[in-house]
C-alpha cells in the first residue's frame, strides 16, 4: 500500500495527543513508535486540548507580526512564563519578536498555569 501526503499543518502535542488516541481506537493499539510518542505526549503534556485551543486563540489574537500558526504551536508545547522564556523558544525559527510582545505572550501562558 503506497502513501501520499496530500499535505502538512503544524499541530501542537494536545493535537497529537488527540489523533493518537484516535489511532488506538480504531486499531486497537499503536505500533512501537507511536506507543512512545504517546508516553511522551502523557509526560509533557501540561494543558487539556480545550486549554490548549483557548490559549492558541489568545496568543493569535495579540497579532504579533511575523508569528505563524508553527510558532503558536511551540509556544503552547513548551509554555514559556517569562519573555526571556519566550525568546529563546523563538531563537529556534527565523523570526524576531519584540520584546514587547515577548512579554504580551509570556502573560498569556502565565494565565494558562497547569
Amino acid at each position: 500500500m503506497k502513501h501520499e501526503i496530500i499535505g502538512t499543518k503544524p499541530i501542537n502535542l494536545y493535537e497529537v495527543k488527540e489523533t493518537l488516541e484516535k489511532i488506538q481506537k480504531r486499531d486497537e493499539e499503536l505500533n512501537f513508535r507511536a506507543q512512545k510518542t504517546m508516553e511522551y505526549v502523557q509526560q509533557v503534556a501540561k494543558l487539556g486540548k480545550e486549554k490548549a485551543a483557548e490559549l492558541f486563540k489568545k496568543i493569535e489574537s495579540l497579532n504579533v507580526p511575523r508569528l505563524k500558526e508553527q510558532h503558536i504551536n511551540k509556544i503552547i508545547d513548551i509554555l514559556p512564563k517569562t519573555e526571556e522564556e519566550v525568546k529563546v523558544v523563538m531563537q529556534g525559527y527565523n523570526v524576531t519578536v519584540s520584546k514587547e510582545n515577548c512579554k504580551k505572550i509570556a502573560e498569556v501562558v502565565e494565565g494558562f498555569e497547569e
